[in-house]
């Protein structure tokens, strides 16, 4: 269309007694500034594309592309800004919808959490009035539901966890007691030995939380323990120059080498957990790692099949601000 006009121009000119230097001058000045504003528009597309990839590559956050670009000065550039607009605001609807549907099913767990320990603490005070060899088999299976009910609980406050704790310091022989006292009905059952010592020292952290991730362990030290004599449990503690470590360590039937690398997935039930008596979710070391590391804590477990197992769970001294 450009050089049609340019031709029409000249064919015009040619009717009057014009010098060729200005015939000239017309066709070039007029292309020339044609290709001028082309390369200038494209200067300045470029530069908007070039930093919108590299600002997309560099961020982990994907959708937030859409805050971190400028308002570009060319009209396609502004269309592209302003469809990321109304995207981030569906997307946000979205989300917002999802979310208040999550916090309804984390509400109904929680309230379904607590009004089923009313008929597990009935029953079992119907077993404690009427103590036979069958009730004492039952008490032991509700020990068994109750400990799935409180995983489901701590799993559904799991992505709220900052919301539901309290930082203090607390000394490691409180919350142990506390956890083999919740498992000393297993300890009995199974002919376990309990070896405690060294755990007069205190740590910053939440006493709930950290029993139940300490009550999840021990549950699976005696679910995977070799049968026989010579059961134990050791639990104790160590002072490290800018930390604390908790062990327990069983010598229970252990983990396979090319599994220890896998124990903290999320449904990883291993070698062990697929034996048909043993029933493994594969969820209880996922909430322990999941929960340490909100608490910024740490978890270790090393393991030799058929030798035994150990958790550490390492307190780091200066992690947290004591308010008390």
């Amino acid at each position: 269309m450009l050089i049609f006009a340019v031709i029409t121009i000249e064919v015009l000119l040619m009717i009057y007694p014009i010098s060729w230097v200005i015939r000239t001058y017309i066709p070039v000045v007029v292309i020339g500034s044609y290709f001028i504003s082309i390369i200038i528009e494209y200067i300045q597309k470029k530069k908007f594309y070039n930093n919108l990839l590299d600002t997309i590559n560099e961020l982990e956050e994907k959708y937030l592309i859409n805050e971190l670009i400028k308002e570009p000065s060319f009209s396609e550039g502004k269309i592209l800004k302003k469809t990321l607009n109304e995207i981030d605001k569906s997307m946000l609807e979205n989300v917002n919808k999802y979310k208040h549907f999550q916090e309804e099913y984390k509400e109904y767990i929680e309230l379904w959490i607590h009004e089923i320990k009313i008929p597990i603490a009935a029953s079992k005070m119907v077993i404690e009035n009427n103590k036979n060899q069958v009730t004492k088999s039952i008490d032991e299976e509700l020990d068994k539901v109750e400990n799935y009910i409180e995983q489901a609980l701590y799993y559904a406050r799991s992505n709220t966890l900052e919301k539901d704790y309290y930082i203090r310091k607390c000394k490691i022989k409180d919350f142990v007691n506390e956890s083999v006292k919740r498992n000393k009905n297993a300890f009995i059952q199974e002919r376990i030995k309990v070896n405690i010592h060294d755990v007069e020292r205190e740590v910053s952290t939440d006493s709930k939380w950290i029993i139940f991730i300490l009550n999840q362990i021990i549950q699976n030290s005696i679910k995977y323990m070799k049968k026989g004599e010579n059961k134990e449990i050791e639990i104790y503690s160590e002072q490290g120059k800018e930390k604390v470590i908790l062990y327990i360590k069983d010598n229970g039937v252990g983990i396979k080498e090319e599994e220890i690398s896998r124990v903290f997935e999320k449904g990883f039930t291993g070698t062990n957990g697929r034996i048909s008596n043993k029933k493994s979710t594969g969820i209880g070391l996922y909430l322990c790692k999941k929960l340490c590391d909100k608490l910024g804590i740490s978890i270790k477990l090393d393991s030799e099949e058929n030798e035994g197992t150990i958790v550490r769970i390492i307190f780091p001294r200066s992690s947290y601000i004591n308010f008390e």
